[in-house]
């Protein structure tokens, strides 16, 4: 048993306290449980019980046993001076405050009947992907699609916070802000870090200086990622390599140590080189990226702004040296559904926060434009009856899964609460 169990029977009433006595023997009456806090110091706040002939409003302090409060140490914490009432599963010790008055306690088992114990034991002790895998399916759909937001805008808010070490670190740089973040999802999984890494080595002010030539930005971006340190006898790649070499000068760049790029299991139109340069001819042709990125909200949109290519001399090539039948290789839909997901919408999210501003519903409006997720846990969640059907819902689905149920807080989440009524 967790004392998350606790709390959810306490906040929610769900135990017989229409005849409530403490571990001292006087009668005690529950007028109101408090405000869950889930913060450092007492569970519940503003608690008002009687005990015995006294009315009391003051905190309450949850333990699974009565020793826990010498284990936690809360003798010594002044945060715990105004419990009025330590409520426990199971009574083992008596606990004193300061002053060495006894703080009443409540033995809560005495009170729950089996029927809700043994659905909590049922939820909490099946060996299965998710607890809840096999009644998933019956929660009502309104409740469902509320719990779908709110999950969606806390996913949001964790991704939020990098962004704000970003904007710290840059005296609130938005610019440079959505350079770094987009380097690294020009990166993907394997070589995010390293393009992350790349974009934070070159100040955004000489990127809007060499936007004009892109093969002064694709320079920069190989050179900054050690693709230029070999000795190829490629035209072009001696002419970038000249160039790296008159801009490190120029702007007077640090030296940047990086891991070494990955092409390993990448299929080729996603080799580094290729996203590299994707990344330089997007800002060789948008000249203003944040404000359209901010300002656009349809799917069309964001698809016309990164309707980009790579350069010349890559429509012909993968990696230097090596000439390869000519082919386009733009940014694909599928690819530009990530960007969004992963980086346009956190930042437009952090933006429009920054401003005092609501986009909740355009927020969610362009991610249901935009096709559902395929990845394991996605799939896992279809085979128990839940299928998503846009991308809003598979970001829900993914913060369900790994901030939820691998944590095992059913008990805080709408769907557990749900059937713990059923």
């Amino acid at each position: 048993m967790k004392e998350d169990f606790l709390h959810y029977i306490w906040q929610f009433k769900k135990f017989d306290f229409s005849n409530l006595e403490t571990v001292q023997g006087e009668k005690l009456i529950l007028f109101n449980s408090g405000h869950y806090l889930q913060l450092a110091g007492p569970d519940f706040f503003n608690s008002q019980l009687s005990i015995g002939e006294q009315k009391w409003a003051g905190n309450v302090e949850i333990h699974l046993k009565s020793s826990d409060w010498y284990v936690h140490h809360h003798e010594n914490d002044s945060n715990y001076d105004n419990v009025i009432l330590h409520v426990v599963w199971e009574h083992d010790t008596e606990v004193f405050r300061k002053d060495n008055s006894e703080i009443p306690v409540l033995e809560l088992r005495k009170y729950v009947s089996n029927q809700t114990l043994e659905k909590y034991l049922n939820l909490a002790s099946l060996k299965s992907w998710i607890f809840c895998e096999k009644e998933i399916a019956t929660i009502d759909d309104f409740v469902f699609k509320n719990w779908q937001e709110k999950l969606f805008f806390e996913r949001l808010e964790r991704k939020s916070i990098p962004i704000q070490k970003i904007l710290q670190e840059t005296e609130n740089d938005w610019e440079t802000v959505l350079f770094c973040l987009l380097g690294k999802s020009f990166g993907l999984n394997t070589n995010g870090e390293i393009f992350f890494k790349i974009a934070q080595s070159i100040p955004f002010s000489i990127i809007r200086k060499e936007s004009f030539e892109v093969e002064n930005l694709e320079a920069l971006f190989f050179g900054r990622s050690g693709l230029l340190d070999a000795d190829n006898e490629d035209s072009y790649f001696k002419d970038l390599k000249f160039r790296y070499g008159y801009a490190f000068t120029k702007y007077k760049l640090q030296q940047v140590y990086v891991d070494p790029i990955q092409f390993f299991k990448h299929r080729p139109d996603n080799f580094p080189t290729i996203r590299l340069s994707q990344l330089a001819h997007l800002y060789h042709i948008s000249k203003n990226l944040f404000s359209s990125i901010i300002n656009a909200q349809a799917l069309p949109e964001f698809y016309a702004i990164f309707n980009v290519e790579v350069s010349e001399y890559w429509k012909t090539h993968y990696q230097f040296d090596k000439i390869s039948p000519k082919k386009k290789k733009a940014l694909t839909a599928s690819f530009v559904d990530l960007l969004l997901i992963n980086t346009i919408i956190p930042i437009k999210f952090a933006y429009a926060k920054s401003q005092g501003k609501d986009i909740s519903e355009e927020l969610i409006a362009l991610l249901e434009s935009i096709p559902a997720e395929k990845n394991v846990i996605i799939e896992k969640y279809s085979d128990f009856g839940i299928k998503a059907k846009n991308a809003f819902e598979t970001q829900a689905l993914l913060q369900l899964k790994n901030e939820y149920c691998n944590q095992k807080r059913c008990l805080e989440c709408v769907i557990g609460l749900e059937l713990m009524k059923s």
